[in-house]
């Protein structure tokens, strides 16, 4: 379990790093800034994770290899960009699929250190969404979490089938390959067809239309 979760922390860590460093090329950041972008992008969530469940230092900050994939992410990204570019969309795709491995990864850290279920699907969701959140952030971006797109549900959808995998007793493999796809495939059949949540109707007063009270109220 402990190998399985090194690896998809890993895998997740090298797709969000090219989610990162794309987004920087894509807004014509120099390497140190791509390289910034996409450390960021791929290991926020992962230490939001180890700090929230007290496995402290993160992972990210005493193993190697994460720094590793991030700059190999980036600095490939970097200089290959018009490869990488040829994909339908790679900033949406890379950060599919580092949404839905971080949000499995997550689900099993959370319960590996003992959290109930409910707190461990949690948990793998914040561990999906951290990434994207910081890379846009960091663009100045609206984080697409709140874009009231398939994101977070698609993160929790995935997760919840690991935590449901655990209740079951059923082989880590199999659930965790089916979360990743459950989640991987919600987004990006959502970015496709235009799914999205409701949004807030936050529409003032019809044009040509004016308040007459005399206090705005």
């Amino acid at each position: 379990m402990e190998k399985l979760l090194l690896v998809l922390d890993l895998v997740g860590t090298f797709v969000f790093a090219l989610s990162g460093a794309a987004a920087g090329v894509r807004r014509r950041l120099d390497l140190f800034g791509v390289l910034v972008l996409s450390f960021a992008a791929a290991n926020a969530g992962g230490m939001t994770r180890d700090v929230l469940i007290g496995s402290v230092p993160p992972a990210a900050l005493t193993d190697w290899r994460y720094l590793a994939a991030s700059l190999l992410a980036g600095i490939v990204t970097f200089y290959w960009h018009a490869a990488i570019d040829r994909l339908r969309s790679p900033v949406l795709m890379f950060d599919a699929m580092g949404l839905a491995v971080f949000a499995v990864s997550g689900a099993h850290k959370a319960l590996m250190h003992g959290l109930d279920p409910l707190m461990a699907a949690l948990l793998g969701m914040l561990t999906g969404i951290g990434g994207g959140i910081v890379r846009d952030v960091l663009l100045a971006e609206i984080p697409t979490v709140l874009r009231a797109d398939i994101y977070a549900m698609a993160a929790l959808a995935g997760a919840g089938v690991v935590v449901i995998g655990e209740l079951l007793r059923l082989p880590p493999l199999p659930a965790t390959l089916a979360g990743a796809a459950l989640c991987f495939g919600l987004r990006m059949v959502a970015l496709r067809r235009g799914w999205q949540l409701p949004r807030a109707d936050a529409r003032g007063p019809a044009e040509g239309q004016q308040d007459d009270r005399p206090d705005g109220h």
